[in-house]
Parts: C-alpha cells; sequence; structure tokens
C-alpha cells in the first residue's frame, strides 16, 4: 500500500515538494485521508492550526507536513515543547532577553517567534503553558509585535503559529487553566488525529514499514512478519499509538535470528483490542457515550429546562463545543 498523496491546486504551494512519506501517514483509511485533505486545504493559507490528538499520534509530523508544503517553506520551522521548558525559562525562550536583563543574562537571547520570522512556529504541547504566560502570548499574536524581556523596543513579528496538544483544552478553559481567548485566537483550524486502536486496518502496513526501516538501520536481513505475530499487533490497543508501535518493532528487529519476525514482545497487562471497548476506554470516548446517553434522553435538545447541558452541568454553549469536537451528530440521537 502506498503513502497518501497530498495534492493542492493552490498556486502559492511550492510545486516541486515531494509526496509526503512518514510512518504516521500512511494507510488509507478514512481517518488518514481525512487528515491528508486537511494539510491540503490549509497549508497555502496563513491560518493558525491547532492539532490534538493522544501521545504518540504524530502532532509533529503533521505540522511539519503543513509548513512544508506553505508558502514560508524556505523559511525555518521553530519548535518550542511548552511542556519541557521550567517556567521561568518559557518567556525567555519564546521572546528572547536583552542582556542583563535578569540575573544569569550574560548575553542578549533571540527568542524564538523572532527566530521564525516569516516561516512557522510549532508551540507543542501548548495545554501545558503556565497561565500567566498565556496572556503575554496571546498579545504577541494579536499585535505581532514584541518585547524583549528587559528591552524597550517593539520587534515586529511574521510568524505562522501551529499548535499542538493532547489536552482537552475546552475542559481546561472550564478549570481556569487555559484563557479562552487564546483558545480561540489559535482554534483557527483544528485538525484532530485519531488514536491507532480505532484504526488498526493501518497497523499491518505501519508495522511492515518499520521493519524495512529498522531492518536498514541495523544491517539485517528480514523481510516479514508471520501471521500469528501480526494477529498481535493488530489486537493491541496502543496506548502509545504509532511511536509505541515503532518501539516495539525497532526491539523485535533487533531480537529476531531470522528474516521473518515470529516473536512480539508486548505489555501483559494491556488488555486486547477487542476488548478494549467493554474494559478500558480514553476519557474522551467516556464522555462521547455519556453525552450521546443523555441527549437521548433528552431527545437531542440541549437547552431549557429538560435539556441536556443542564444535566450535564455545563453551558448550552460548552455542550455544543463539546458535540463538535466528540463527533455526535444527529444520527447517533
Amino acid at each position: 500500500m502506498q503513502t497518501a498523496n497530498i495534492r493542492t491546486q493552490h498556486h502559492m504551494v511550492p510545486p516541486h515538494l515531494p509526496t509526503l512519506h512518514h510512518e504516521e501517514m500512511i494507510g488509507e483509511s478514512p481517518a488518514t485521508k481525512k487528515t491528508l485533505q486537511l494539510i491540503s486545504k490549509v497549508a497555502p493559507s496563513a491560518s493558525t492550526v491547532l492539532v490534538l490528538g493522544e501521545t504518540g499520534t504524530g502532532k509533529e509530523l503533521i505540522a511539519r507536513a503543513i509548513h512544508q508544503r506553505s508558502p514560508r517553506y524556505k523559511k525555518p520551522m521553530i519548535k518550542v515543547n511548552c511542556a519541557a521548558l521550567p517556567v521561568n525559562l518559557i518567556e525567555s525562550e519564546l521572546f528572547g532577553h536583552e542582556k542583563g536583563s535578569f540575573t544569569g543574562a550574560y548575553d542578549r537571547r533571540i527568542g524564538k517567534f523572532e527566530l521564525a520570522h516569516e516561516g512557522t512556529l510549532f508551540l507543542d504541547e501548548i495545554g501545558e503553558l503556565p497561565i500567566e504566560l498565556q496572556g503575554k502570548l496571546l498579545r504577541v499574536l494579536q499585535e505581532k509585535e514584541l518585547e524583549r524581556i528587559g528591552g524597550n523596543t517593539s520587534i515586529k513579528t511574521d510568524v505562522r503559529i501551529i499548535a499542538a496538544t493532547n489536552r482537552v483544552l475546552e475542559e481546561d478553559i472550564e478549570a481556569g487553566k487555559f484563557r479562552p481567548d487564546l483558545y480561540y485566537r489559535l482554534n483557527v483550524f483544528p485538525i484532530q488525529l485519531q488514536p491507532l486502536r480505532h484504526r488498526p486496518e493501518e497497523i499491518p502496513v505501519l508495522a511492515r514499514h518499520f521493519i524495512r526501516l529498522y531492518s536498514e538501520k541495523n544491517n539485517r536481513v528480514i523481510y516479514d512478519i508471520d501471521e500469528k505475530a501480526m494477529e498481535q499487533l493488530v489486537n493491541y490497543t496502543w496506548p502509545g499509538n504509532i511511536r509505541q508501535l515503532e518501539h516495539v518493532i525497532e526491539l523485535s528487529v533487533l531480537l529476531t535470528d531470522g528474516s521473518t519476525i515470529n516473536h512480539i514482545q508486548l505489555p501483559a497487562a494491556t488488555p486486547s483490542r477487542d476488548n478494549y471497548d467493554r474494559l478500558l476506554k480514553t476519557i474522551d470516548e467516556n464522555e462521547r457515550d455519556h453525552i450521546i446517553l443523555i441527549m437521548k434522553h433528552c431527545k437531542g435538545r440541549i437547552a431549557g429546562r429538560d435539556g441536556a447541558a443542564g444535566i450535564l452541568g455545563v453551558p448550552p454553549s460548552t455542550l455544543h463545543s463539546k458535540l463538535k469536537r466528540l463527533g455526535i451528530t444527529k444520527e447517533h440521537l
């Protein structure tokens, strides 16, 4: 099976770029095709993109694909992991600082916004950004200019923002952990990535891709995986998604003596995919099932005295957002 292609007729898209080839985007499932369509639509624009999905689903890959197919492709794509930086360094990392602006500032530092000028800034794990810095980020996005820490000069900034998170930002807003105005600024063009357990038909393709990749990297001659081992892969739940599958295959390649993988080491405590829906669900899946149950009870009514929003204890506007995010339509009711 070939990697799905990204095609667009927009005249500003660089025509010479290669087809997207990456393990997370291999496959022909409806979810993968939809993601590719969304990338092709948004890449030529300057719109802000919010990539949503569980850990290991390939959010950074999506950001790179959008950048590489945008008019900014000759400029850098700069990544900031908002969860990996100490709180006291995030502001300096984003906006830079002047020499002597604080203890330890021995030199001027150029921030990520300046480094990404005319390119793309990828804000990974945006949900982990401390709320006290969210307002400063919002001002830069709105005013398109910044000041370095300790500076007194406004610096114009021209960056395309792509943000990503595995958190449910609507719930963080309700909990007071994320600013709603920043959320609306970021959530211009959302792309929701499906977990691997929702597209098991792509596991054999991905597995064989990783077998070829790590056989070449480790100078091994491994051609395939036997039927029983493949069945193990397909029936597993993959809580770490594609990243976990990649690591499992890499280990299997290293441990295999012959030319075919016939044994897979998987954590024994995780239930099979066949039993997963019955024994264990994600927060989103549990929330979706509960909302559908309440909506059916209320005969589709959202607001009002007998509406689902009142029973669920959320404003009608929040319930509307949840219905859209979770893909709940009239057909489900």
